[in-house]
């Protein structure tokens, strides 16, 4: 986590899918180093299996002194996405920080997966990456430190992952490729582009509601390991720090954090998928 307090004063982030989960816990954590947040997520009213809507997210930010706006929309929709973007300028200024980190996931093989659910993973995941990116880009040429965050994974090609649930795994490194693809394309704008995945599973809602996700949230550590290391990544200076693919793990040690055991987990948590 950053050591500088108020690493990111004044500073304004878009998170996409940050109701709950990795997404708020990011949310959160930059707002306690001064950031101001918009958060961009579909749940406006609360949902029978999935807590906290964006109005609650707004609430927590608040509630440890941060300033942050909700914006009800769907990270498919061009127009949503343009108007979370232009809300972050009209109520802050600007934009310095985007992290896409809504995210869908289908874990079916080929024969059993929907068209229906693959549309959702490769529209929310691929396309909502975009789109979100694309908005924040003229501003994000505009900021003394830009930068785009994406969660998502190292490209992996071990065929164990490239069989394992392909469709899902295509959605997830596109993710990837475009953020690689933006660090190399904003180079000389000074724009950094990273991706973060956790070296762990992390107890989130969608490991809940996985088919073992009573064991595996036993075995997950924390939302806030990744809050801490994604602060850590968008307080470094943009010029040099472009174009990886950070584990959360990694990015905590390099910045001097080498117990973990504060994020859960148990003795042995469970490695993420793409991690071999």
């Amino acid at each position: 986590m950053s050591s500088q307090q108020n690493a990111l004063s004044d500073r304004t982030m878009i998170v996409s899918g940050g109701s709950r989960g990795i997404g708020l816990a990011i949310a959160i954590a930059a707002a306690k180093q001064g950031a101001n947040v918009v958060v961009l997520a579909k749940t406006a009213e609360p949902h029978p299996r999935l807590q906290g809507t964006v109005h609650t997210a707004v609430a927590d930010i608040e509630a440890v002194g941060g300033k942050a706006v909700a914006v009800v929309g769907d990270v498919r929709r061009e127009e949503d996405v343009q108007r979370a973007a232009d809300t972050a300028v009209e109520r802050f200024g600007g934009i310095d920080i985007c992290v896409n980190n809504a995210s869908a996931i289908a874990l079916e093989g080929t024969e059993e997966l929907t068209a229906k659910k693959y549309d959702l993973m490769q529209d929310i995941n691929c396309r909502g990456t975009f789109l979100l990116t694309r908005a924040c880009l003229p501003y994000l040429r505009s900021s003394p430190n830009p930068h785009v965050l994406t969660i998502s994974p190292p490209v992996n090609l071990n065929p164990r992952w490239l069989g394992a649930h392909p469709s899902y795994t295509l959605s997830k490194y596109g993710m990837s490729l475009l953020s690689l693809g933006w660090a190399a394309e904003y180079a000389d704008a000074g724009i950094a582009a990273n991706c973060l995945w956790p070296q762990t599973y992390i107890a989130t809602s969608a490991v809940a509601n996985m088919e073992d996700g009573t064991s595996l949230l036993s075995s997950s550590r924390s939302p806030e390991i990744m809050a801490d290391a994604a602060v850590e990544i968008v307080s470094r200076p943009a010029k040099e720090t472009s174009g990886h693919c950070y584990i959360d793990a990694d990015v905590l040690a390099e910045s001097g954090v080498s117990d973990l055991s504060r994020y859960g987990g148990g003795d042995a948590p469970q490695l993420d998928l793409f991690l071999d």
